[in-house]
């Protein structure tokens, strides 16, 4: 293991999952007959667009919020996000009574961004690229001494995005194929350290868009290799982190990315069967079945991992 920041376990998560269960909801698992008949197997949809703040993310921020001793916590809370991690810290941090400071690359879907200001953050704007965001960070919490809560790299918030798995743990069979939306990894890291004991025998697949394809080629190099994104997924644009690597490397079966195509037509799928409308990062569970004919065989699971689209940008895929 390469990373100092401590990987999730399966005690982890679920310390995580008692010390959240107040302020997040438990989202349904809904098997999607339409899907079903369109896709060719049994297709289920775990329902994080229905999650506070509409994403998965309010797991992993409570969790690390909530985790925090008080002298640290007075100090405030401090991240980088294009979006759902944003409004997530700024509502756990309203809760616990602080302030949050969150840096938003230029661009930001516009719902996202309004969530962030509606909980309370200060929100400060940089170039969009990675490394114009941990420069704005870094600037940030030089200015105000607030504790830097990682969007993917933190052991709290994995362990609180883990709590999916958890409560997909009764629902899963041996043979099912998880897929798991991967961008900076935060989310996969916490499935996939609380399955690899829990579960074993579920076959967990990353999926990513092509576009933004920096951890699959991560995956092939044995080290984080950055690129330069481009696709609609605005959620999935970040670079993997170190520590989600080496745990995807370890407990993940493998990485497959989706062109935007799929993305869109799987957009468009979701709301014409279950009548949700899922923001284009989400979509790409359901987008690599339509990519895929041979992946999953069995049944198929996909995590829904959030909501927060304009209207005028999912009126193209609706």
């Amino acid at each position: 293991m390469s990373s100092t920041v401590t990987w999730p376990s399966p005690d982890s998560v679920r310390e995580a999952e008692r010390r959240i269960r107040p302020w997040i909801e438990e989202t349904p698992l809904r098997w999607e007959l339409g899907l079903e008949r369109a896709l060719g197997r049994p297709v289920a949809l775990k329902c994080e667009n229905e999650q506070a703040v509409g994403a998965f993310k309010s797991r992993g921020a409570c969790n690390a919020v909530f985790a925090l001793d008080d002298a640290v916590a007075s100090r405030g809370v401090a991240t980088h996000s294009s979006g759902n991690h944003a409004a997530a810290l700024a509502r756990a941090a309203h809760l616990r009574g602080i302030q949050a400071h969150v840096v938003m690359p230029e661009g930001a879907a516009r719902p996202k961004r309004e969530a962030a200001a509606a909980w309370g953050a200060e929100i400060v704007t940089c170039p969009p690229t990675m490394a114009g965001r941990i420069q704005a960070l870094a600037r940030l919490v030089e200015a105000t001494g607030a504790h830097v809560v990682h969007p993917y790299e933190d052991h709290h918030v994995m362990s609180g995005q883990g709590t999916v798995a958890l409560e997909l743990e009764a629902a899963l069979e041996p043979g099912d194929t998880l897929l798991v939306p991967l961008g900076g990894g935060g989310l996969i890291s916490g499935m996939a350290c609380y399955l690899a004991e829990r579960q074993p025998a579920v076959n967990i697949v990353g999926v990513e868009p092509a576009g933004a394809d920096d951890a699959l080629r991560s995956w092939q190099a044995g080290k984080v290799i950055a690129v330069e994104p481009n696709t609609v997924a605005d959620g999935l644009r970040a670079t993997i982190g170190q520590t989600n690597l080496d745990i995807v490397r370890r407990h993940v079966s493998k990485i497959i990315t989706v062109p935007e195509e799929a993305i869109r037509e799987a957009m468009g799928l979701i709301w014409h069967h279950s009548g949700m409308r899922v923001e284009p990062s989400a979509a790409v569970s359901v987008a690599a079945l339509l990519d895929n004919a041979a992946l999953a065989p069995n049944r198929a699971l996909c995590v829904l991992t959030g909501g927060n689209v304009e209207v005028n940008r999912f009126d193209v895929w609706s």
